[in-house]
Formats: structure tokens, sequence, C-alpha cells
């Protein structure tokens, strides 16, 4: 006689959160300025706004936009300004730096405004496997954010989760 099989995971008071579920969609751009410079390392004012006022900057609706200069160039600040004021109308959110930087900030922003009162009082695992590029640096604010108020803190998959933090 076969025993059933029982889902002792499914009927535990364990809480899953998956950051990849609060991934904010939208194309990310890494916008690289270089080829608005002289040779790729002097800005010319003139010629680097007639460059900003050409640009068709309704290609970025609804992008996340990462500004930089790939090469060694030292750019004022308001070069950056004056192209996030344009993209400002279409972008959904303009930094300067990485597409990594990007990610990180994005996610900064959504934790920091997430509500984890559900997770209280409750054993909580951070999923670890994601399709989608969550990072490192969002893991660590979310359990900074858990410690607080869950009764522990678990980081993979139900199956094989590494414990981080049980509170005594």
């Amino acid at each position: 006689m076969a025993e059933d099989i029982i889902n002792r995971v499914a009927s535990s008071k364990l809480r899953v959160i998956d950051l990849e579920d609060y991934y904010p969609k939208g194309k990310r751009v890494l916008f690289d300025i270089k080829d608005w410079l002289l040779e790729g390392f002097v800005l010319r004012e003139k010629e680097f706004r007639a460059h900003v006022a050409a640009q068709d900057w309704s290609q970025y609706q609804d992008c996340f936009v990462a500004l930089h200069c790939s090469t060694d160039a030292i750019v004022p600040d308001w070069a950056y300004m004056l192209i996030a004021i344009e993209l400002e109308t279409y972008s959904q959110q303009t930094i300067i730096g990485t597409l990594d930087e990007l990610e990180s900030l994005l996610y900064a922003h959504i934790i920091s405004n997430l509500d984890v009162s559900e997770y209280e009082g409750f054993p909580v695992i951070i999923k670890g496997c994601s399709n989608k590029p969550v990072p490192a640096n969002a893991l660590v604010l979310l359990s900074q954010k858990l410690k607080p108020i869950a009764r522990s803190i678990m980081f993979g998959e139900a199956c094989s989760a590494v414990p981080l933090y049980k509170k005594r």
C-alpha cells in the first residue's frame, strides 16, 4: 500500500519572496555619449548641444536609460543633466552609470517602497534563482528590510535553502 506524498513546504508557514516578481517592465538602454565628443574625448559645448537638439528622444519612450561615456573623457555634469532633461519626457528612469547600476537603483527604490508586513513573524525564503537580472545588492537590501520582522530568513529554494538569520 503506497503512502500519499505530502508537500510539507506548501502546508508550512514558510513564506517565499521572489524579487523577479517585482522586475520593472521596460527596455534597458546604455546611452554612450562618446560619439558626441571630439575624437571621443573632448566635449565642445556648441557641437554637443547640436547633437542633443538633433536627437530623436522619442525612441526612448518607456525605457530605462543609463548614461555613460565609454572613454576616459572628463565629462562635465551639465552634459549628462542636459541629456536627462530631454529624456525626462520619455524615459521611465535615467541615471548616470552602467546597466548594472541602473538595475541596482531600480531595485533599491522598489525595496524601499515594498510592504513586507505580510512576512512579519514568519520564516521567509528569499528566492535565489531567477530568469531576470536581480542584482545582488537587491538581495542584501531585502534581507536587511526583512530582518527586523521575519522569524527567520533563508536564501535559495525551499528544497535547499541556506539559513541566513534566525530571531533569538
